[in-house]
């Protein structure tokens, strides 16, 4: 039974991990592999706590970009109603975010969040989240697969 669940939990996670690898593929040139060398190197921190910090990234971005979501409805039901919209609390929640990702140097990220910052069309904005959950799984699929399963657990309650 135990061996059974971990067979479909990592047949899961390997779907998501393509699926991700697509998503992101159809969004940058080249095939983009975090390393955390240049953030070790960088910041003086050992590999570990980079580590450390890139699943709290990961737990932080997957919850913005619930947010971000949340924003993108919200601003599209006030452009259907012919109402003025407004980009800045979207803008200061991608701004927070990109700090988060350029101190761990995670450039896909990082690219993502700086358009996410000027963009006003609302599809391309929905793209780019879906690019940025796509580049979060790619950086620890299993981790990021618990971390939404955590998530829509206790968005259950």
């Amino acid at each position: 039974m135990k061996e059974e669940r971990r067979k479909k939990k990592n047949a899961e996670v390997r779907v998501l991990y393509e699926r991700a690898t697509k998503v992101c593929s159809s969004f940058f040139d080249e095939e983009y592999h975090y390393d955390a060398t240049e953030a070790v190197e960088e910041l003086g921190l050992d590999e570990e706590l980079i580590h450390q910090l890139l699943e709290d990234y990961i737990n932080q971005i997957i919850k913005a970009i619930m947010a971000f979501e949340e924003m993108l409805y919200v601003l599209q039901s006030r452009v259907d109603a012919k109402l003025e919209i407004d980009y800045t609390e979207l803008r200061n929640l991608a701004h927070k975010n990109l700090g988060v990702a350029r101190n761990l140097r995670i450039k896909d990220a990082e690219t993502l969040l700086n358009k996410m910052m000027k963009e006003d069309d609302l599809e391309s904005l929905f793209l780019f989240i879906e690019a940025l959950r796509a580049c979060a799984i790619k950086l620890n699929p299993e981790f990021t697969f618990n971390a939404i399963k955590l998530i829509e657990i206790k968005s259950t309650f």
